[in-house]
């Protein structure tokens, strides 16, 4: 019997707080559950309308679609929803590049940025603290399961490029910064995004040793600037590509 505590428990998972208190988060649609219980990350519980999934039976409850409607974060529930203990995280190693978001606030930017990571073979993400939760529903959603194979680390920005700065440099995307087609780029580095509407803060941005900005193209007045995730593509795609051709 799926028990009204059951449910209860579930959906409070969809918020922050109870997310750090237990260190569960939650996981819906076949493919992210089964990119997550081929990776390290523990399962805690799965509940599914159907019989698809190779998990600890013990684990494993099945319900009625009625029932997922119940728990699920979605509009149209899927056939399935996980959920997963918290990976512990460490402060990424000084190496290769490294993406640090100062401030991002929309759920969908921060799912596809972790994809991007995933795409490119980034393995870490520092995030600010100001930054939206990794484990939210809605993040987890967009990352299509890459959040299981990409690091994600919060702390305070300022503190960790003052540190980090001394063995890397560090990249941050602004509207008044160099041509990033026709800059010299380091293979490795710090790269920072910034906040959807107002960039990278000042703290953050007196730490940054290389002002980068994708050229615009095209003549209309009217695009100011480009969506942080966009933005994180194209910028991965080029050190990608500089990465390429030095070899």
């Amino acid at each position: 019997m799926f028990s009204k505590s059951q449910i209860k428990f579930i959906n409070s998972l969809s918020r922050k707080k109870f997310r750090q208190r237990h260190q569960l988060f939650l996981v819906e649609g076949k493919k992210g559950i089964r990119e997550l219980l081929d990776s390290s990350v523990e399962l805690h519980s799965l509940y599914t309308t159907e019989d698809i999934f190779k998990a600890e039976k013990d684990k494993i409850c099945h319900i009625s679609t009625e029932e997922l409607g119940k728990i699920s974060q979605l509009s149209t529930p899927q056939v399935a929803l996980a959920v997963f203990h918290i990976p512990t995280t460490q402060e990424p190693e000084l190496k290769d590049l490294i993406i640090a978001l100062d401030g991002v606030q929309d759920p969908g930017n921060l799912g596809t940025i972790i994809r991007m990571c995933d795409w490119f073979g980034i393995k870490s993400l520092v995030c600010s603290e100001g930054t939206v939760d990794c484990f939210n529903p809605k993040v987890v959603q967009a990352t299509m399961g890459s959040i299981a194979r990409v690091d994600v680390h919060y702390t305070s920005l300022p503190d960790f490029l003052k540190r980090a700065k001394k063995d890397l440099p560090v990249f941050g995307a602004f509207l008044e910064g160099e041509n990033i087609y026709t800059e010299e780029l380091s293979p490795k580095g710090i790269l920072v995004m910034g906040n959807e509407a107002n960039g990278i803060n000042q703290e953050v941005e007196r730490l940054v040793t290389q002002k980068l900005v994708i050229p615009q193209f095209g003549t209309s007045l009217e695009t100011e600037s480009l969506n942080v995730a966009t933005a994180t593509a194209i910028f991965l795609s080029e050190f990608s590509r500089r990465k390429l051709t030095e070899k």
